[in-house]
């Protein structure tokens, strides 16, 4: 399905960050750019803002032949001239970047795209769980998503008034990983965006403050690991049981669940 494209008229190239970006399709480029080479002070920082443009779209300098442009405009690029200087006016194809890959996610685009398109992302680049993502890419995505998961066995992860069902309700985005007879359910749900508060002072405690001399910080100590914690390595899918598998989040325990082993499983089986 084609998303339709959309002008974004509030963006403007002073606006633009690498982050805002992703916020406009390739008609609203032209558009500024247009507006931008009439515009003393921008007409001298078009280069900047097109470095700024390249961090989210293709862009292919081509030439003003009439096959080449068709070829691009077939490709889903929008072709139009651009005036970088007085004397260089040349023809652009311009392409939004597409987010395919999870090597596609970055910490300016991660907010740009839905639940639903991350799990999809997800889903196409691999089959091992969240724990196969690199701690970089993982921290990424929960910039922009709450992110949880948990392994059962699969004839219990779908249980009447279970997790699962408690989590899409809450308008969580779901990918199951098979893992033998066990499943991994991985949920992302957009985070809202926060505005962080500006604090003010008062100048003359500022100027106290500033003077005080000594003073004694408090001991740290009670946040530090003790020497003896041992890192809990997580069991392989050979030795997944119903009592050691973890899940990512606190969840209320269930009492069912609890209450059976996996040879309970089997032998109701």
């Amino acid at each position: 399905m084609v998303k339709e494209t959309t002008t974004n008229k509030a963006l403007s190239l002073k606006s633009l960050t690498k982050s805002t970006v992703w916020d406009v399709q390739e008609n609203d480029i032209f558009r500024m750019l247009e507006i931008g080479e009439k515009d003393a002070e921008l007409k001298d920082n078009l280069r900047h803002f097109a470095d700024i443009i390249r961090s989210a779209f293709m862009i292919e300098e081509i030439s003003d032949d009439k096959l080449i442009r068709e070829k691009y405009t077939k490709l889903g690029y929008k072709v139009g001239y651009v005036k970088l200087s007085e004397d260089n006016k040349v023809v652009w194809a311009v392409k939004k970047r597409p987010i395919t890959r999870v090597t596609d996610l970055t910490y300016e685009n991660i907010r740009h795209i839905t639940a639903a398109k991350l799990i999809e992302v997800l889903d196409r680049n691999f089959g091992g769980g969240w724990e196969s993502l690199s701690q970089s890419i993982q921290d990424i995505i929960e910039s922009g998503f709450d992110i949880s998961t948990t392994t059962l066995p699969k004839d219990r992860l779908h249980k009447k008034g279970g997790m699962y069902e408690k989590k899409v309700a809450d308008g969580y985005e779901v990918l199951e990983i098979e893992k033998g007879t066990w499943v991994e359910a991985i949920f992302a749900k957009l985070k809202p965006e926060t505005i962080k508060p500006r604090m003010k002072f008062d100048e003359s405690k500022e100027d106290e403050e500033d003077n005080d001399e000594d003073v004694e910080l408090p001991d740290d100590s009670y946040n530090k690991p003790d020497e003896d914690d041992v890192e809990i390595e997580e069991p392989n899918d050979d030795e997944i049981t119903e009592d050691n598998y973890r899940t990512t989040f606190d969840i209320d325990a269930d009492p069912d669940e609890d209450a059976e082993s996996l040879s309970d499983f089997i032998a109701d089986e």
